[in-house]
């Protein structure tokens, strides 16, 4: 490995010369940790696609709270597709292979991805503290809900936009590189006028992706369950108020489950990205690719997460889950399907047919 790549979640590379670092690549471990992507990608794309299904088909939980967390499944579904493969491929490559397009396009949809996980999280945050401390307050209803959804893609957007601009493909990273199998490839690295615009933009984007939205959350959910705690002794012999509480808890244990393996999920990669932009020279050593990606994969663990834990708190979800994939069985599990539905249809029939008979004798 010779280049380091860029990241799925500030997406930017210093462009170090490598060439004097004579780096062996371990194929098993390379197996392993393309074994993980792919387990990573299909369980977060079967997942947040049922999870958006399911809220989408049963309009009995089209509620606030399930849409940004159908929105929230929307943006996982977008970084399996577009930042999981591209960053796979250009780890294990060390050159971009896709063309200038998609160099600037996957970037830019990458950020986007996980600004509108994180802006999601912050919405149901505040949905939830309106919900449980300010029940007399403003409530967020279901087109108010919607109006931040868009309000979440747009923000989103305009803070992704400098990755169409700055990014591109050059030579450069390889220009000094002795070995010839690495003439007339190119990299996909941001171009910035400086270095100082860069790490500016970089370490805003950082605080504005990560830690002023994560600190934002816990507040609120400090004070959630500061709240809860403080009724939970004031309904103990109202058996109604004491069902709605538990409800509420197991609501709010779901969503700060979310949120802590976003946070812990994104912390060693936003530390990889913080340390590279800063002192990139420290991580200049044969196992640079290695820890890259691990934090990577980590990372890309988050999309999966969050359609099990939605899974092990909803038992409608469940039961929904299991519909669907009895749906996706083969024809000939359709066919019996079919053949039980006929016999029920036969069945109705007869009973109608023994009520006749016996009203007749009756008569």
């Amino acid at each position: 490995m010779l280049y380091l790549n860029n990241t799925c979640f500030s997406g930017f590379t210093p462009k170090p010369d490598f060439a004097d670092y004579d780096c062996r690549s371990f194929s098993y471990v390379l197996l392993v940790l393309v074994g993980g992507y792919i387990v990573v990608t299909l369980v977060g794309l079967f997942g947040n696609l049922c999870l958006i299904h399911i809220i989408r088909q049963r309009k009995e939980v089209h509620n606030v709270t399930n849409l940004l967390i159908a929105n929230l499944s929307l943006s996982d579904v977008l970084i399996c597709i577009m930042c999981i493969p591209f960053t796979v491929v250009y780890t294990l490559m060390d050159y971009w292979v896709f063309g200038e397009t998609m160099c600037k396009v996957s970037n830019f949809v990458q950020c986007l991805s996980v600004s509108v996980s994180s802006f999601s999280l912050v919405l149901i945050a505040v949905e939830r503290y309106q919900l449980i401390v300010n029940p007399r307050g403003w409530k967020p209803s279901i087109s108010q809900a919607y109006l931040g959804i868009v309000f979440i893609w747009l923000g989103s957007a305009i803070l992704s936009a400098p990755f169409l601009v700055f990014f591109q493909l050059t030579d450069e990273p390889f220009r000094n590189i002795s070995q010839t199998f690495y003439r007339g490839k190119y990299a996909c690295i941001d171009n910035w006028p400086s270095e100082f615009n860069r790490l500016g933009f970089t370490t805003v984007l950082l605080g504005v992706q990560y830690f002023a939205p994560l600190c934002f959350i816990f507040v609120c959910y400090v004070k959630v369950f500061v709240c809860l705690r403080r009724r939970s002794g004031l309904v103990e012999h109202l058996r109604e108020s004491e069902s709605r509480l538990s409800e509420s808890r197991r609501i709010s244990a779901m969503l700060v489950s979310i949120v802590l393996t976003f946070a812990v999920c994104w912390l060693p990669l936003n530390i990889f990205n913080l340390i590279f932009d800063w002192h990139h020279e420290a991580l200049l050593n044969c196992h640079h690719n290695l820890v890259f990606t691990l934090c990577h994969l980590v990372a890309m663990i988050s999309t999966s997460i969050n359609p099990i834990f939605y899974g092990l708190l909803n038992k409608n979800f469940q039961k929904d889950l299991n519909n669907i994939i009895r749906q996706l069985k083969c024809d000939s599990s359709s066919e019996e399907y079919e053949n039980i539905r006929m016999t029920n249809k036969h069945t109705d029939v007869s009973m109608g047919l023994l009520r006749l008979s016996v009203a007749n004798n009756s008569a």
